[in-house]
Order: structure tokens, then C-alpha cells, then sequence
């Protein structure tokens, strides 16, 4: 017989097994093994990564760190450094960030304020970890479409605020959209919004705009950020979030545990910040490749692509996008299948890739579209 603690454990992990979860992307690993290829022949473009950073170089600076850095010994003065330079970056003040082991854990201590029965915003279709993070804390999650054109419905996201929201999530420039919403329409939301709004800005450095100087107008408002996309560390999970000096001090000191982020990671995110000119120059170049793969697919047969201000493109084919996808994994080419978003059936997304992956991308498109007899109707 079942003891009470081994009923309530089964209980609890099946109410858990329930929430719906995060779905990783394929590895190139994976697919290179499952194809018989070699690794350099997979060309992965399914995970919004920064690929214009130079390897060799961030390698070279990652040994700078590793030649300083005593991995016996807690974090010490690390954290405050960073703090310091993102200060600097930013133009706000140290006490106003939070780091963190990437923006989606600061995303689910953000939502530890909920209450179960408050309720979280967000946009329809937008990053999936704010309607897991929210569940899993047992809120309820409301999800409000954006206008066919991408743009935020503001009037539709009003009329679903009710007492008991609390928290509203944009993601902006938005994931998968790939569009940035405008500052005086969030300004809007947050003026009428009765508790936290929380701006996204994971890809903001290939953008127009960035919404940090709302920060200086309302106290409800957090602005994350990540080093996984712009800097091009993706595999050191480093995030952080601005807000209020009482926010900031708050989650730091009571939500977090101690030394969340190891210290190799501070160093490095630290380091990347006193070498901007390689992440400028990264993101130049990848905003230049950005405009040739969206015209270049555009100029494909049964393909439309959308404009972009994030490093990936959305794009619409004239045939059923699993089978597109399939396709482009037998291939070599890993690509994210979305299939409908919004009126749009049949989407896919690709990571803006170095120039040679692009054009293996280009060129697998090209002949499966061509190859393809069956296209459905949009």
C-alpha cells in the first residue's frame, strides 16, 4: 500500500506532467548521426543563435577569463561588475539590474508574485516560456491575438484585463513575428495596466528602438535582456532584467538564491561588454545578411517572407510546412516548423545564418518547392 507522501508526490508530479512544456529544438548532433552525415555538413538555423560572432575570437577572450578566474572560490565581486558595465551600456543606474541563469529564469521569479488565482497577459503568438512559467505557478494564462499585420491589438488586450491581472508579457521585437511594437503603444498598456508589465528585449540590439526609457516614466515596468542573442553566448545562459531600484534590490536579495550566475559567466559577459566593437561589427553584418535571405527568398517560388528585426525570418510556404521542414532535416537544414500563426498557415523560421547557410537553406527551398506538386491553397 501507498504511504500519504508517495500519493501526494504522484499527485503532484502528474498535476506537473500535465503543464505543457518547452519545446527544445533538434540537435545538429542528432540529425547528423540519424543522416550519416558529418557535423559540418548540418546547417542548424532552428534556434535564433548569433552566429556572426567570431568563434576563434570568443574563444580567445574566454582563455583571457579562464586565465583570471579561480573556479575553487563563490563568486565575489563579479556580479557588481557586470552590474557596472551593463550600467554603463545601458545608461541606468547599477541598482537597477538583476542578473540572472538566463532571462527565462528571471521570467519564472517574475512570476512567483502570481497568486493562483491571478492572472498573466501576453500576445498570441509570442516566446511560449511566459505561459509555461505562468502555469506552472498555477495562474491562469490569457493570450490576446496580434492584428493580422503583427502590431499589438491594444483596445483587445484592454477589454481582457480584468481585477485579477497582474502581470502583461511583450515580447518586443516579438518571437516568432520578428517585429518590433511601437513605444507609445506600450506606453498605452502600461498607463491602464493594473500591475506589471514586462518587455521582452531579448533581441532588441537588431532592432529600431529599445523601450528603456519607460523606466524613468512608470515603476511597473521591467525591461529583460539576454547575452544569448547580440553577444553570441547562448551557451553560458546569461540574462538580466532593469526596473526600479526597489524591484532590482527585491529579487536580488530576497528571490534569488545566493550566486545565481556562476562567476566564469560574469567574467565573460563582463568581457564581452569591454569588446563592443565585435559585437557591433556581428550585428552590422548579420543585419546586412538579414536583408539579402529575406529578398532572396522572397524571389522564390511559393515562399513569402516577412521583414525582420530580430536574428530570424519568418516565412510563409505555398505547401504544408511539416512536410517542408521534414524535407529541409533530410537535407541537413534545421529550420523551426510553426505551421499556422495568426491567418497564416504553413509557417516556418530560420535563424539569419552565415552566408554559405543561407544559400544551403536557399538552395534546399528552391528544389523542394519545385519538387513539390501538391501545394496547398492560402
Amino acid at each position: 500500500m501507498r504511504t500519504e507522501g508517495e500519493k501526494w508526490l504522484s499527485a503532484k508530479l502528474r498535476g506537473i506532467q500535465r503543464l505543457e512544456g518547452y519545446s527544445l529544438a533538434d540537435t545538429a548532433e542528432e540529425v547528423a548521426k540519424r543522416l550519416e552525415f558529418g557535423l559540418g555538413d548540418v546547417v542548424k538555423l532552428n534556434a535564433n543563435e548569433n552566429l556572426f560572432i567570431p568563434r576563434e575570437k570568443l574563444l580567445e577572450l574566454l582563455r583571457e577569463v579562464v586565465e583570471a578566474w579561480d573556479p575553487r572560490v563563490y563568486p565575489q565581486e563579479e556580479e557588481r561588475g557586470l552590474k557596472e558595465k551593463l550600467a554603463d551600456y545601458l545608461g541606468v543606474s547599477p541598482g537597477q539590474i538583476v542578473v540572472g541563469n538566463g532571462s527565462d529564469e528571471l521570467i519564472q521569479q517574475i512570476t512567483q508574485l502570481l497568486e493562483d488565482h491571478e492572472q498573466a497577459l501576453s500576445v498570441e503568438p509570442t516566446f511560449s516560456m511566459y505561459r509555461h512559467s505562468v502555469s506552472a505557478r498555477g495562474a491562469e494564462y490569457v493570450c490576446v491575438p496580434l492584428r493580422n499585420d503583427f502590431s499589438l491589438d491594444s483596445d483587445r488586450i484592454l477589454r481582457a484585463m480584468t481585477p485579477r491581472s497582474r502581470i502583461l508579457f511583450l515580447c518586443s521585437p516579438n518571437n516568432p513575428t520578428a517585429n518590433q511594437f511601437g513605444t507609445d503603444d506600450v506606453r498605452s498598456l502600461v498607463k491602464d495596466f493594473p500591475g506589471l508589465v514586462v518587455i521582452d528585449e531579448a533581441y532588441v540590439e537588431f532592432a529600431g528602438h529599445s523601450m528603456l526609457s519607460l523606466l524613468n516614466e512608470f515603476e511597473n515596468v521591467i525591461v529583460l535582456r539576454t547575452f544569448s542573442k547580440a553577444f553570441g553566448l547562448a551557451g553560458l545562459r546569461l540574462g538580466y532584467a532593469v526596473a526600479s531600484s526597489e524591484f532590482a534590490e527585491t529579487c536580488s536579495e530576497r528571490v534569488q538564491g545566493p550566486f545565481p550566475v556562476s562567476s566564469f559567466t560574469l567574467r565573460v559577459g563582463a568581457k564581452m561588454l569591454s569588446h563592443r566593437d565585435i559585437v557591433d561589427n556581428a550585428i552590422e553584418q548579420l543585419k546586412a545578411e538579414r536583408e539579402k535571405l529575406i529578398q532572396r527568398l522572397n524571389e522564390v517560388d511559393g515562399i513569402k517572407a516577412f521583414d525582420s528585426q530580430t536574428n530570424f525570418v519568418l516565412f510563409q510556404t505555398s505547401t504544408r510546412s511539416d512536410r517542408v521542414r521534414q524535407r529541409l532535416v533530410s537535407k541537413g537544414v534545421l529550420v523551426k516548423n510553426l505551421g499556422e500563426v495568426l491567418h497564416l498557415k504553413d509557417c516556418l523560421r530560420a535563424t539569419v545564418g552565415l552566408p554559405q547557410m543561407n544559400v544551403r537553406l536557399l538552395d534546399a527551398l528552391e528544389e523542394i518547392l519545385r519538387e513539390d506538386v501538391s501545394p496547398t491553397n492560402h
